[in-house]
């Protein structure tokens, strides 16, 4: 396989290259991982550049939170919280906004406030309205997987073959898009680790990864301290970071090109040194 082109507005990414680390920051009282501490502007703008002085290449930033059950927040909240922060960070960074949210309304928002990608999951919707701000803002767009929505999607997730699905959903994602005017360029494809999910469909995903870098674009998996790690394990929230780290080398083992990760400084190195040993295989 050929060179994978993933632009984003004025970015541009060429792979293979070694995985780009993207840094979470949420604005939200409660994200099942670190809800709160940053729910204020100038807290998450510092966290935010903490996270870049980590290695962060991409920043995600959500205002909503996307955990099991939780609540929707509306869209005069959600831009009070996420606008301010994407404008501040816009002025002092070099790399990729991403915003994290649902609402096409909050997305295009986001775009002119200074963000160049769309972290969308919820892109199992129906209507056009996300993909029609991503093509008519030139762009990036994290295609991701769901069954239901945060509020319903861990009830009973159900599937004859979660991995054939999953790559059947993202393959028809992709044509929708197209039709809609987003180019191949400007997606990034993400399984959907534990969005309407049990914790064997999660691993069965991450078992199957290099099956979806058959696709043709770049890759994107977010398995950073979630809650299918703490059912296997035991462990609570702030004891997942080794599990989130053996997930983030398996997967650059599979062939992914994104990590997405609260934990920055301690991924990218992870990351770093799977990378580096792949490469004397691979000689």
């Amino acid at each position: 396989m050929g060179d994978l082109i993933f632009r984003a507005r004025r970015f541009e990414f060429v792979f293979p290259r070694p995985a780009l680390v993207m840094g979470v920051v949420n604005i939200t009282p409660d994200s099942f991982s670190d809800g709160g501490k940053y729910f204020d502007t100038n807290a998450a703008v510092a966290r935010a550049l903490e996270l870049v002085a980590q290695g962060a290449e991409i920043l995600d930033i959500g205002g909503e939170s996307t955990r099991p059950g939780a609540r929707p927040v509306n869209e005069a909240e959600e831009l009070r919280r996420v606008i301010p922060v994407i404008e501040k960070l816009a002025a002092k960074v070099k790399i990729p906004l991403s915003i994290d949210t649902v609402k096409p309304s909050v997305a295009h928002a986001a775009l002119q406030a200074g963000a160049s990608i769309v972290n969308d999951v919820a892109a199992n919707r129906d209507d056009d309205a996300m993909r029609r701000v991503v093509a008519e803002c030139q762009a990036g767009y994290v295609c991701m997987h769901a069954q239901g929505s945060p509020q319903t999607m861990q009830e009973n997730p159900v599937y004859a073959d979660v991995v054939r699905e999953v790559g059947d959903f993202l393959r028809d994602r992709l044509k929708k898009l197209n039709a809609c005017g987003v180019f191949a360029d400007q997606v990034v494809l993400d399984v959907g680790i534990g969005f309407g999910k049990t914790v064997e469909h999660n691993l069965q995903l991450l078992a199957n990864l290099h099956r979806f870098t058959t696709m043709a674009r770049p890759l994107l998996i977010g398995v950073s301290r979630k809650s299918f790690i703490g059912k296997l394990s035991g462990a609570d929230l702030n004891e997942r970071l080794p599990a989130s780290l053996a997930c983030a080398c398996l997967a650059i083992q599979s062939g992914a090109h994104i990590i997405r990760a609260h934990d920055v400084a301690e991924t990218v190195q992870a990351v770093r040194m799977t990378e580096t040993v792949l490469a004397r295989i691979k000689r």
